[in-house]
């Protein structure tokens, strides 16, 4: 396995070093920290909205914020943008248009760049995403969870169904690339009911679904205060099942754990995140991965939005809560955590292309996973056999630095 292509892929150099030929696509991540309320199972950077947006504020910060990380994408064309949060459908139409007329002065967007908004069923206003529509953004990503009103309120949120299908009408309206979120494995939701919830997002025929398990994640209302009525694991298993089997009869491609797109309807920057791209990431809270000739950088900024908005409009980094290079032993956990989450993988030739190392890094383990069933024998792409996808965090330890041979 994999003999086919190491002529050409074991170059005569220090397999520990990073040298990269040519930088990965980049994307940019815009964060906006605001909701109406925080919801008890989210463990997002997001925070209740005062009664008036500091919009300008914000906008000044997050000016501020870019100009500072511009020296490290100088020239660099930027293929998709993401506003996510948070609530960024909170955002004026005024204040989200200087947002993307800044980015568009500073930045080399790609011309068919994918822009994609985050909005929230309860704040969807039909002129406002008209307006949004026109300042550029090109994709909806609609965070509906549930039509039932019931589980609604139980995950707090601030819409109820008939609002979810309304907001899924307006930006279908005003744009051709929509994405709805779904949470399954809710209290009290039987098989029937999460078959009602994928039955109605199915009838708008959105090109793109997420569908994501619900988790009781760390340091969220839920995990100290487990709401009552969770399935049990054969009954959460039977649900996911049952999506996989009726989104693949819809016509839906599972392309990635938990994305399904209609042909052709693949999240452009979702796909760079988990095909190791790089990506800026402004705003509070917001993380970044960027590739230099020799090495690989993570930096964040600082979550509390006063405290970053106070910080950016320094200008000397102040507002940054983290600025490291990654270790050359991390790269191939880190390049595997993201590329195998996709069901076809990666080219073999990506894992040179991303990380800057040399592919004999990693080969050992590469075969030692292929040995064990994990990983496919497929000397062109790296992906997870149907075993390794099933027990994909195993797969993916197996190349913590610890575990490499």
């Amino acid at each position: 396995m994999f003999s086919s292509i190491e002529p050409i892929r074991l170059q005569p150099r220090d397999p520990s070093r990073v040298q990269f030929q040519a930088l990965p696509p980049l994307s940019l991540y815009v964060h906006v920290p605001w909701c109406v309320r925080k919801c008890p199972y989210c463990d997002f950077n997001s925070h209740r909205a005062p009664a008036v947006l500091p919009e300008a504020e914000y906008l000044e910060a997050l000016k501020a914020d870019l100009e500072q990380s511009l020296p490290l994408i100088w020239g660099r064309q930027v293929v998709s943008v993401f506003i996510g949060g948070g609530t960024p459908s909170l955002l004026s139409a005024g204040t989200l248009d200087a947002m993307l007329a800044l980015f568009r002065a500073y930045l080399p967007l790609l011309p068919d760049a994918e822009i994609t908004l985050e909005a929230n069923p309860g704040t969807a206003e039909a002129q406002r995403f008209k307006d949004y529509a026109r300042s550029g953004v090109n994709r909806f990503s609609l965070g509906v969870q549930s039509f039932h009103d019931e589980a609604l309120q139980k995950l707090g949120r601030v819409h109820d169904g008939a609002q979810a299908r309304q907001a899924i009408e307006m930006a279908q309206s005003v744009v051709q690339r929509v994405n709805v979120d779904l949470m399954y494995a809710l209290p009290g939701q039987s098989l029937a009911l999460a078959q009602a919830d994928l039955a109605t997002a199915l009838s708008f025929g959105p090109e793109h679904l997420s569908l994501y398990h619900l988790t009781l994640e760390p340091n969220t209302v839920f995990a100290k205060y487990p709401p009552q009525g969770l399935p049990d694991d054969e009954l959460a298993l039977d649900i996911q099942e049952w999506l996989i089997e009726r989104t693949a009869e819809a016509g839906y491609q599972h392309y990635e754990i938990s994305a399904y797109s209609l042909p052709g309807g693949q999240s452009r920057h979702n796909r760079n995140y988990w095909q190791f791209g790089d990506y800026l990431g402004i705003g509070p809270g917001a993380h970044s991965k960027l590739s230099f000739p020799d090495r690989i950088v993570r930096r964040a900024t600082t979550r509390n939005p006063e405290a970053w908005m106070q910080a950016a409009v320094k200008r000397d980094a102040s507002h940054l809560a983290e600025d490291r290079t990654v270790a050359v032993e991390e790269l191939p956990f880190e390049f595997m955590l993201n590329a195998l989450r996709l069901k076809d993988g990666v080219p073999a030739s990506y894992y040179e292309e991303r990380t800057g190392q040399s592919l004999s890094y990693v080969l050992p383990t590469i075969r030692r996973c292929i040995d064990k069933g994990l990983l496919a024998a497929d000397p062109q792409r790296i992906r997870a056999s149907e075993l390794g996808w099933r027990f994909l965090n195993d797969l993916q330890a197996e190349f913590l630095p610890d575990s490499l041979q």
